[in-house]
């Protein structure tokens, strides 16, 4: 009996004293830099929606959120290096759709998009613009399909890698248009619209973040939103639906997510601040001059989030057979 009673005083101090430590954690969190990957080149929305609430972060926790750009593999590889990450709340992921429920369903990942991580909160929904180099004799959808068909295979599109939503939109055009474009696949989407700039591709499916600069200026020609509804930014061009190409209505998402096993009260600690900053003025903002809408979820949100999105993209996928080249 004396070594049962000891043996529960011992375990129920441990038990105490973990509790003490992760309060402490809590409370002291962040007491250095934070490194925040974003699984995507620098340029776009996804770079964008990092630094922005990035720095927000910084100025209401007092330590630096570092954005630490890993592109390759549509998001896979900066994603995959976040899973294996120690989950101590010094690393942590901007989660986007593509690496976390495009690419797993398109091939095999080197992580699981929802038991490898937990999350903080969702942050943000967009949708697309179709763009085309100035060059290209085309200034409508139903011009550009039909030049198309009378060149297949001799006009090509930029995307921001095989397997990334960017790749998939272009893909579902494709299809439902019944035409033929050459996928260039690029490290991102700043570097896809720089390609677009120089002419090296002629036609792809970009952020407003990216594009809306280039088409003011004349640099590149917006044919079509993938939205529901039109943009205030971008009143004059119309829906895809409007061109005449329903289905087509499909945009992106962002996250902030850590390595599964990060403790509790660090995650709590993160939705809050999160939470907060989506209701600022200034930042809501920001986030509207690039036609970008704030998200805000509990963790298991989240996960439940994830998995209805993992089967629509499935669904989604094997309708239109597209493949990952």
């Amino acid at each position: 009996m004396k070594t049962l009673h000891f043996s529960l005083h011992f375990w129920l101090g441990l038990l105490l004293m973990a509790s003490a430590v992760c309060a402490l954690a809590q409370q002291g969190y962040p007491s250095r830099p934070v490194r925040f990957v974003v699984p995507f080149a620098p340029g776009g929305s996804t770079d964008f929606m990092a630094r922005a609430m990035g720095q927000k972060l910084a100025e209401r926790l007092g330590q630096a959120f570092v954005i630490e750009n890993r592109a390759g593999a549509g998001g896979a590889v900066g994603t995959a290096l976040v899973a294996k990450s120690t989950p101590d709340g010094y690393t942590v992921l901007l989660g986007h759709v593509s690496p976390m429920a495009i690419n797993p369903n398109l091939e095999k990942v080197p992580y699981n998009p929802v038991l490898d991580f937990t999350a903080a909160s969702l942050l943000s929904t967009s949708h697309f613009v179709l763009v085309v180099h100035p060059s290209l004799p085309v200034k409508s959808v139903n011009e550009l399909i039909a030049l198309a068909r009378t060149r297949p295979g001799e006009i090509n599109y930029a995307s921001s890698g095989r397997g990334t939503n960017l790749f998939l939109i272009s893909e579902l055009f494709k299809s439902r248009a019944k035409i033929n474009l050459v996928h260039i696949p690029y490290k991102g989407t700043g570097p896809a619209v720089i390609a677009m700039l120089a002419g090296e591709a002629q036609t792809m499916f970009g952020s407003v973040t990216g594009v809306i600069t280039h088409v003011r200026t004349g640099r590149l020609r917006a044919l079509a939103m993938t939205s529901p509804k039109r943009s205030s930014l971008l009143p004059e061009v119309p829906t895809l639906t409007e061109a005449g190409l329903s289905g087509i209505d499909v945009g992106s998402w962002t996250a902030l997510v850590a390595p599964a096993g990060t403790p509790r009260e660090i995650i709590a600690r993160l939705n809050a601040e999160i939470y907060q900053i989506s209701a600022m003025p200034d930042y809501r903002q920001q986030l509207d001059k690039q036609a970008i809408e704030p998200l805000t979820s509990s963790p298991e949100q989240y996960i439940a989030f994830v998995k209805a999105e993992l089967e629509k993209w499935g669904k989604v996928i094997r309708a239109s057979q597209v493949k990952s080249d």
